[in-house]
């Protein structure tokens, strides 16, 4: 008996399907290339109900002659490449192929298409990639194909397809990528009816950013370019101070295909080494433009990853395009600040505190959210210095007050004593033979962590009078409106405000509404890999809402609060960070004593 059959093409078809179209997503992706391979200027996205049951994909293009229509739906029929030779300089989105053969095979199909200067169009039917009717059909220049009932023939693979909302997400991300990678292109994208995005097609990368994401990341992008004789680099990166908690903003094009690649965005952040914290990334919209035979393109069915011929000439040049951004902004930063740009931060911070006057005033002033009010002059025998905007309790001002340690514990029930604060960020203890450093963020940030994990926390929530609109990828607004009753119980209250925004009505108290938006990226970057129920991955979101509700580094604190937090470390009840690392060390007089030669 032979064990090797060949396999009846319809079946063939399904797998070559399965490869290139894994959700609707991949169809919007390739209806669009194929839209901009045929010269459209005018591209317009329609789906319902995430686009299982409808998608529509019109261009204004060079559309397909007559003879051409039923021999587009072939598997391996392309216009694009004529032999193998043309494999080594591929200048098209689109060349295998496959695409129309595909999607054709797990749906149902209409096309209407008509060449520019033809008296009348055609129109072709396919059910499951088989013929069923080629007609005349009176139709505008261009081609406008309808997917219906995508994988109604293939029931495994519907099990695999998501809600409604996060297809249709990750459809609108997939139109919005294209509608990036070419900004000469007017690409217009609506869902159920209502439209989610219209670009300019002007040419200009800007106004195409701006329309797609709006003001407020258009305002924080850096201009970036380089290039050499190989290799030219230009579009944008952010600004160090707008980083996010995610990569869902970095969008590299090379060639004008939008990709996938390590090499770039590892290139991308080095740029960003020692500006940005762990966890934090950059954002960027960047075009590499290389010699078609210096990059591999038919490595990925989909076509979303490709092999450079020299990854450092391409690492190079995205890495020295974002450095130089960088030091533009430094450079100019310096030039508006003058001599004041050229003082370390640290020594600025001890000199404005030192000056006293209206800067102390006005911080006495400020405007302070419910969770900090609370920290600093909520308990009993806590008051407020007018001048400086610290609390300090009324004894512990007259003199260094020794604590009696409250719990138990490798250092209970000794005497410390608190010295001060040095760089507004570390607590200086004196106890028994040794000075301790505590660092108050990490401390602090430890105490909210060990609050928020515990069985019976209820969060307390503060309403905001005006919603914060926070802007996001499509998928992850969709990830964080269908985890907003998981998120209600952390505090945040969230609903939909249309595009790839959503409205936060209510957030933790101990969250100052600046960083609403970074807590709910990092929270989305964690609900990406699964819900928010698994244990470790629950640690990772409580992490990232304690360390934005702890003591911000830089900021002073008053004495109060500098010997609650060293009680907490000295009785031994915290010793690390939600991350693992060490809150505090110690220097003994003995290494003390060795420093100064004295022994």
């Amino acid at each position: 008996m032979p064990k090797i059959y060949k396999l009846d093409p319809h079946v063939a078809d399904l797998i070559a399907a399965g490869e290139v179209v894994e959700r609707p997503a991949s169809v919007v992706k390739e209806l669009m290339e194929n839209a901009i391979d045929a010269g459209a200027s005018i591209v317009t996205v329609e789906i319902n109900a995430g686009g299982m049951t409808y998608i529509r994909v019109s261009d204004n293009g060079g559309g397909i002659a007559p003879e051409d229509v039923k021999t587009a739906f072939i598997r391996h029929a392309t216009s694009k490449l004529r032999g193998a030779e043309g494999l080594e300089a591929i200048g098209t989105l689109g060349f295998r192929g496959e695409a129309l053969a595909a999607i054709a095979a797990v749906s149902r199909i209409e096309l209407l298409t008509r060449e520019p200067g033809a008296g009348e169009g055609t129109g072709i039917l396919l059910n499951a990639g088989e013929v069923e009717d080629v007609f005349p059909a009176g139709c505008p220049e261009g081609t406008t194909i309808i997917v219906r009932d995508l994988f109604f023939n293939t029931p495994a693979r519907l099990k695999f397809m998501k809600s409604d909302r996060a297809e249709s997400s990750a459809a609108a991300s997939a139109a919005l990528r294209c509608a990036l990678s070419r900004p000469d292109v007017s690409v217009r994208f609506l869902r159920d009816g209502k439209a989610e995005f219209h670009t300019p097609g002007d040419s200009r990368a800007d106004s195409c950013i701006y329309s797609l994401f709006g003001r407020e990341f258009s305002a924080g992008l850096l201009r970036a370019d380089s290039s050499d004789e190989t290799v030219a680099v230009g579009g944008f990166v952010s600004a160090p101070d707008v980083s996010r908690g995610n990569r869902s903003y970095q969008f590299f094009f090379v060639n004008g295909r939008p990709i996938k690649s390590l090499t770039l965005q590892s290139a991308l952040e080095q740029a960003y080494a020692n500006m940005l914290p762990s966890g934090r990334f950059p954002s960027c919209v960047l075009y590499i433009t290389t010699r078609l035979g210096d990059v591999d393109v038919n490595v990925h069915p989909a076509k979303t990853e490709v092999k450079f011929a020299s990854d450092k000439q391409i690492f190079d040049g995205v890495y020295y395009a974002a450095l130089g951004a960088l030091e533009r902004k430094r450079s100019s930063a310096n030039a508006e600040s003058g001599a004041a740009a050229h003082t370390p931060p640290q020594i600025a911070e001890r000199e404005k505190w030192k000056a006293g006057g209206k800067e102390k005033a006005a911080a006495g002033f400020k405007t302070m959210q419910a969770g900090e009010f609370r920290n600093r002059y909520g308990s009993s025998g806590a008051k407020l210095n007018v001048a400086t905007g610290d609390s300090y309790h009324a004894e512990s001002k007259l003199r260094d007050e020794v604590e009696d340690v409250p719990r138990g514990g490798e250092r209970a029930h000794a005497a410390f004593r608190v010295i001060g604060e040095v760089l507004s960020m570390y607590i200086v203890v004196e106890y028994q033979e040794s000075v301790w450093f505590i660092d108050k963020h990490a401390a602090h940030e430890r105490l909210h962590f060990d609050a928020l994990r515990r069985a019976d926390f209820e969060p307390m929530s503060q309403s905001l009078i005006t919603p914060v609109i926070c802007r996001h990828g499509h998928e992850d607004v969709s990830v964080l409106l269908e985890n907003a009753e998981s998120l209600e119980k952390l505090g945040f209250t969230i609903e939909a405000f249309g595009g790839n925004s959503i409205a936060v009505r209510r957030i933790p108290s101990e969250i100052e509404i600046g960083d609403a938006e970074s807590v709910l990226s990092d929270i989305c970057a964690q609900l990406r890999l699964g819900g928010i129920a698994e244990p470790a991955r629950r640690d990772n979101i409580l992490r990232s809402i304690a360390c934005k509700a702890a003591i911000k580094a830089g900021r002073i604190s008053g004495r109060r609060e500098l010997e609650e937090l060293a009680a907490k470390v000295m009785s031994g009840e915290v010793s690390h960070c939600p991350h693992g690392r060490p809150v505090a060390f110690e220097i003994t007089k003995a290494t003390l004593d060795r420093g100064f030669k004295r022994t």
